[in-house]
Parts: structure tokens; sequence; C-alpha cells
């Protein structure tokens, strides 16, 4: 529970790290759990969850969830990856039904993985879109594939005067937090963190390049943004967006979800990843906004989000 009982671990994964362990902990309304399993007191896997808490008005009430992404990370391929799982799985669901209603796991590789364990300890299967973009050379009858929708939009962006690039010092990080609050408390579809997620962001993570954070600018001021972390070979867009009715020639939006593809690209990433685009059976507009980018939406049993409920 606290960063300063954490070992040295092995391991590549940005989402089960130490890093992102003591962003949680240094960030409001989280409480990072990390299971640690070991043989003959050396470590062979860990699983790091965070317990977040969100406040509603309508009804009013406070609400814990936990949410994991992945299946964990494991350092002994001749283990049995299965049996360490059920451990890890059954400890954390002890320890996170004390403080949450809702244990979630996310951006399930193998939807397969881990099936009994889930069952076992009471989980069910739900169904939920993944959106990725190839960046590595996938070609069709000769041709790359490319977007289709938002090129001219791109260039019509820079030309009004927009400039993307990336976020240099605090300060710009502090103002990028709050523009993106700011467009996040009209939408009710995602939960927003503490501002201080960000600035946490850049001290644990940015410096090693594992996170990125890119900026929208127009005439001095930040419009528009994204928040990238990169695991292994792929990276995964955690948060973005624009003041896209204000500054609706500019396209913020646009800009800022396009940097961090070309980024991620000549940065020799295979994939970038959309995170949380919703479910299958549901209108999503943020889906239909990212898709249009040219990425592929996965099959929904390929994207499950496996839940526990107390």
């Amino acid at each position: 529970y606290r960063g300063s009982k954490v070992p040295d671990l092995p391991g590549t994964n940005t989402f089960h790290s130490t890093e992102l362990f003591r962003i949680y902990e240094a960030t409001p309304g989280y409480t990072p759990i990390l299971i640690v399993a070991s043989e003959d007191d050396k470590p062979v896997a860990k699983l790091l969850a965070a317990i977040r808490k969100s406040v509603r008005m309508f009804p009013p009430g406070i609400i814990k969830r936990c949410e994991v992404y992945g299946t964990g990370e494991y350092f002994n391929n001749e283990a049995d990856k299965e049996i360490i799982f059920s451990d890890m799985l059954q400890r954390l669901t002890n320890e996170a039904l004390r403080d949450s209603f809702l244990i979630e796991f996310r951006n399930l590789e193998n939807a397969m993985f881990g099936y009994k364990s889930f069952r076992d300890n009471q989980y069910i299967a739900i169904n939920w879109l993944r959106v990725r973009n190839s960046l590595h050379s996938v070609r069709k009858g000769g041709r790359a594939f490319q977007p289709v929708t938002y090129p001219a939009n791109k260039r019509k962006g820079y030309k009004n005067g927009a400039q993307v690039r990336e976020a240099r010092t605090k300060e710009e990080i502090l103002c990028f937090a709050q523009m993106l609050r700011h467009v996040y408390s009209s939408k009710i579809r995602r939960h927003f963190p503490s501002i201080k997620f960000f600035q946490h962001l850049e001290n644990q993570l940015t410096k090693g390049q594992q996170s990125k954070i890119f900026i929208v600018i127009y005439k001095e001021k930040i419009i528009g943004g994204s928040a990238c972390i990169y695991s292994d070979d792929s990276a995964y867009l955690w948060f973005s967006g624009g003041m896209r009715k204000t500054y609706a020639l500019q396209y913020p939006g646009i800009l800022a979800v396009w940097k961090a593809l070309d980024d991620a690209k000549q940065r020799g990433y295979r994939h970038l990843e959309f995170m949380d685009v919703g479910l299958p059976f549901r209108k999503h507009g943020y889906r239909e906004f990212v898709l249009r980018f040219g990425g592929n939406k996965a099959a929904p049993d390929a994207g499950s989000v496996s839940v526990g409920t107390g």
C-alpha cells in the first residue's frame, strides 16, 4: 500500500510499474494496491490495481471502485502463469473489496487467460470495445492504410494559427490539466482525476520517456492536448480533448490526437490504443471520433472487462 515498502522489481509494463504506483499514491482520490508474487523469496509476478474515489451529485454519494489494466506482469517464463494469477487475483479481491464495491479488469490481451480464476472469484465478463491504430507497415494492395476523414482539418488547424508540441514546463502541464478538466466537466462518460495526477505523471514517467503530454496552443493559450502512456511496444492515449466549440477553426481535439499518433509512429511503437472507448452496444461519441483516424475496432471479446462485485 505504500511506495516506501515496494522492493526493487523487474519489468517493463508501465501499467504495473512502481512509477505508476507512486503516481496513484500521490494523487488525491486514489489508493494503489500492488500484489507481488514470489517463489523462494524471488519475485515472479506483480499486479497493480488502483482504488479511485468518485463523488456523485445525483444521487449524492461517494463511490469507490478498483481498476486494473491487464492481468499483471510475469518474470519467469517457465512458471505456470495461470496459477500465479489465480493466487494474486484472490489476494487482490480480498484486499480491494474492503474499500470498493467494484473491481474491474480492463485491456485484457487474452480474454481466455485466467477465465477459471475470474469465475472462481465471482467475476463476470462484460464485452468492452478497444480501438487500436497500427503504426507499423500494414499494407493492402500496395498502399498503406491512412485515415481519410481528418487530414484536411489538421491542415486547416495549422493554417488558422494552431501549434502543437510537447509540454515543456510544470506551468504548461498545469494549464493543460485545467483546460482538460473544464472539457471533461461537461461529459459524464469518463472519470477525470485530480490535476495533481498530471503533475506527478511528469515527475515519475515523462523524464523516463514512459509518458508524454502534448499541448495545442493558439495565441499563447493552451486550447487542447493529450496525455500518452508507453508500455513495451505500444502507446496508449489515456486522456485527450480540446476547446472545440470556442476554437472550432483550430480543431484542437483533432490536432491533439494527430500529434500523439505521429509521435508514437516516429518513436517506433507498433500500435497506439485509445483507452476507454465504451461498451459495444451503446453509442459513444469519443469512440466514433477516434475511429476516423484509421483505427481498427477490435472484437468485443478481445477487449473484455471482467468485473467483480461484493
